[in-house]
């Protein structure tokens, strides 16, 4: 295992009616609040007007920016920092899911800087404040709730980058399992795909040592597996909605990944795909991850031997190492399929017509990944094995 530093300052209130204190929790940043929402199903579900209704009981004064689309836009964004300074927002609360929540973060550091917030997701600058961030979490997938990550899609330039700071945690989080009853069912199925991820990318590493990062990892993605048909044939099911929300709160606030290398290669080509194609996060991480296993397997065939047996219970009998972990590989597959997943990029009616274009810049910095530094020429194979 590796030094670490563990940091994570974000308050988290789980369970239903939780949404109860957001007024109490909201006016101990400030007064004046921008609510952040997503393409109106808060609305229509009567969310909005019961936190509107609790930040006007606090006394706020309370602006409002809608629209933020499922893969975040730095438009939208920019329209949501004009807001915060030409009002003097003290806070920001995102209602919504992890696009709500990505571009809200973006939207509290643009808030505090005098250039262009691009400049965080380009590299050309580093965040050094922010405006306090509170959330009202309706969809389990990204973590965004307990996390400093944030990301957005220049559609200008086809670019989708992400950025992390500790000045991007939210000071809080309200995470009621029932908020996530109307969410459809192929959202439902790419937060599944997604949470997944997220556990994946920091499972699969060289660092040694780590059993019981690992086995952490493990459950969570057992949990996943076991919950999911649950969600998916009765989405009100109280208990599994829970289970599968707090797994993805664990799954990417910092837990799993201490004293560990992570990969991230997986994310880094999908954030290729869709800033291109505009496709769903997970729907793309459906696709990739399976194929970039396939394709990196061999870099360590024990720590997916160990990922097939203790996951996926794949029996050692009669088999090779290399057979095991191929098991693995193919139950994630079928798993995908199972509930719904894509499994190739034609499904989405994608084929070969940009698939350098999207190597190219996914290793715009040389190499991309940790388990197997991935160069131009292996992400196109990766995506050439999705079509």
């Amino acid at each position: 295992m590796d030094n670490f530093i563990f940091y994570n300052p974000t308050k988290i209130l789980f369970g239903k009616d939780q949404v109860k204190n957001v007024g109490r929790e909201t006016v101990k940043f400030g007064k004046t609040v921008l609510v952040v929402t997503g393409g109106g199903s808060v609305k229509r579900s009567g969310l909005f007007d019961q936190v509107i209704g609790l930040l006007k009981k606090e006394g706020l004064t309370i602006h409002e920016l809608a629209g933020v689309e499922p893969n975040p836009r730095l438009t939208t964004v920019k329209k949501g920092i004009e807001i915060c300074k030409k009002e003097n927002v003290d806070i920001v609360l995102a209602v919504g899911g992890g696009s709500v929540l990505d571009a809200s973060k973006a939207i509290c550091a643009g808030a505090k800087y005098d250039g262009d917030v691009w400049d965080f997701y380009s590299g050309k600058a580093t965040i050094q404040d922010a405006l306090p961030l509170g959330t009202v979490l309706t969809l389990a997938a990204t973590g965004s709730e307990m996390n400093g990550n944030s990301v957005v899609t220049n559609w200008e330039t086809q670019e989708k980058i992400g950025v992390g700071s500790p000045f991007l945690y939210p000071k809080f989080s309200v995470l009621d399992p029932t908020y996530t009853y109307s969410v459809p069912k192929d959202q439902t199925v790419y937060g599944i795909v997604d949470i997944m991820a997220h556990v994946f990318e920091q499972y699969f590493s060289h660092t040694p040592n780590t059993p019981l990062q690992d086995q952490i990892s493990e459950s969570i993605l057992r949990t996943v597996i076991e919950q999911a048909p649950i969600v998916i044939e009765n989405p009100n099911d109280y208990d599994a909605r829970a289970n599968i929300l707090l797994a993805g709160t664990l799954a990417l606030n910092g837990l799993i990944r201490i004293g560990k290398e992570t990969d991230w290669a997986t994310h880094g080509i999908e954030h290729e795909v869709s800033a291109i194609y505009d496709i769903p996060h997970g729907g793309g991480l459906a696709i990739i991850f399976p194929n970039w296993m396939k394709y990196v397997y061999e870099e360590n065939i024990e720590k997916f031997k160990q990922y097939a047996i203790r996951v996926w219970n794949v029996s050692t009998e009669g088999k090779s190492d290399r057979e095991i972990a191929l098991e693995g590989i193919a139950r994630t597959r079928e798993f995908f399929n199972s509930i719904g997943a894509p499994a190739t990029l034609r499904d989405y009616n994608i084929g070969d017509e940009n698939i350098e274009v999207m190597a190219k810049k996914a290793t715009r910095d040389g190499t991309i990944g940790g388990f197997k530094k991935l160069t131009e020429n292996d992400v196109k194979n990766i995506l050439m094995m999705c079509l």
